[in-house]
């Protein structure tokens, strides 16, 4: 078949990636001049399929009603006048039971661990170097009740055949080192050996290049403006070249939505309406000023639920999430709080190990879905696939997603219980909530 893939970042990629190798024509169209150039640009680069919490748990009400006053909280809600934030926020308030929490965990660690398995084989056929460091994740804590709260947590993962281990704070020393000037305030940590981290930019920037030399074809600076739907099928996508202005009308006998926050938007004239709504995450690159200081195992900070991951001679340190529509700017009082809290907590962190004068901020919009589980599969439209939804983890689930839907389109059933979209739940999942 002749297929478009909208959008080009990790998970628009790595379906058309999959969709070459099912023996399918790809066109994938992008707005930018280059794959991974908006969310895959620059983020917490963890590929955490054991530490895939979902955001919604019983404890997240209260939380987030103590950080409505926080300019740097790690999640912000900002109500608007918009009623899919309002529509999303009900959604999310479902979901925080003890019992969504498991159902939805199940989901993600099953995606996760085919994600992993997919990306292990993706790079050991293409070689592509992307800065991997395959030495867990460490999650550490800086007071007892968080650390008892991270150990219930990894007893809960464990019983879904995750291997998180409880380090107490010596133990979480002799996985890095590096940590030894903050010894005295951590309260103990939880470790997965079996995590990875890497540059998602240039993971997906080369994938793309190995997917033009198998024949796809990438339409860079083409704005998606509109799909076309005639009787029960999509018949064209149009966009516009952003540059010269030219409109184009794109046919194929398939179409994949694949743009992150923007599916959501795209598809609502069309009658499908994702619970889809942007998460603005924000990331500090920092030059390593003494590498043999720096960390070496990505890591995450309970306390400010930051990620903290090498790559080569730089520092990446993101987190937060602020619910706020789509708004990327870096320039506002709230962004440049954000930002500064990310080098600061560094420097306390590693004092002296990194250049602080010149960093490299970023901001970019998590597709989030209440329950953080993406809508694969097809839409209520014939020739229409998703692929969206993917919220902090488009890096841990970004093969996996890929290779799944490749091959729903080309009428297989991926080897995972995972309840695609438009297909019924495997019998072990039992039903999901309606709100997903």
């Amino acid at each position: 078949m002749k297929v478009i893939v909208l959008g080009a970042g990790i998970v628009g990629v790595s379906t058309a990636w999959y969709l070459l190798e099912q023996g399918h024509e790809v066109t994938v169209v992008d707005r930018q001049s280059d794959a991974a150039m908006e969310t895959s640009f620059a983020n917490g680069a963890q590929i955490s399929v054991s530490f895939c919490e979902p955001w919604a748990n019983a404890q997240a009400p209260l939380k987030l009603l103590k950080w409505l006053t926080r300019a740097d909280s790690p999640l912000l809600f900002r109500p608007r006048l918009d009623p899919w934030q309002w529509r999303w926020s009900l959604a999310f308030l479902s979901q925080c039971s003890d019992a969504a929490f498991e159902r939805n965990v199940q989901q993600l660690v099953a995606l996760g661990r085919y994600s992993q398995e997919s990306l292990k084989s993706l790079v050991a056929a293409t070689g592509i170097d992307y800065h991997r460091i395959e030495r867990g994740i460490l999650h550490f804590f800086s007071s007892e009740r968080d650390f008892e709260a991270g150990a219930a947590g990894a007893e809960l993962m464990r019983r879904h055949g995750v291997d998180r281990r409880v380090l107490s704070p010596g133990q979480v020393l002799e996985v890095e080192p590096a940590l030894a000037a903050y010894g005295p305030q951590l309260a103990g940590g939880t470790y997965t050996p079996s995590d990875e981290s890497g540059d998602a930019r240039v993971f997906t920037q080369q994938l793309a290049q190995r997917c033009t030399l198998r024949g796809a074809r990438f339409l860079f600076g083409h704005a998606v403006q509109a799909l076309e739907r005639t009787g029960g099928e999509i018949s064209a996508a149009h966009v516009i070249d952003t540059a010269t202005q030219q409109r184009r009308e794109l046919r194929a006998d398939a179409f994949v939505a694949a743009l992150g926050s923007f599916t959501a938007p795209l598809l609502r004239p069309l009658g499908v309406n994702l619970n889809i709504y942007p998460a603005k995450g924000y990331s500090a690159t920092l030059k390593l000023k003494v590498p043999e200081r720096a960390s070496v195992v990505s890591m995450i900070d309970d306390s400010r639920k930051i990620a903290i991951s090498r790559l080569g001679d730089q520092v990446r340190i993101a987190g937060t999430a602020e619910l706020a529509g789509y708004d990327t700017s870096l320039d506002g009082p709230t962004a440049r709080t954000r930002c500064a809290a990310l080098v600061s907590r560094y420097e306390e962190l590693f004092p002296g190990v990194a250049h602080l004068d010149e960093p490299s901020f970023w901001a970019g919009l998590r597709p989030s879905t209440p329950t953080n589980i993406p809508y694969i599969g097809r839409s209520r439209i014939a020739n229409l696939w998703l692929n969206a939804g993917h919220g902090t983890l488009g890096w841990t689930h970004g093969a996996g997603s890929g290779r799944a839907l490749a091959e729903l389109i080309s009428g297989k059933r991926p080897a995972l219980d995972f309840r695609f979209h438009g297909q019924p739940a495997p019998r072990a999942l039992g039903e999901l909530a309606a709100s997903v």
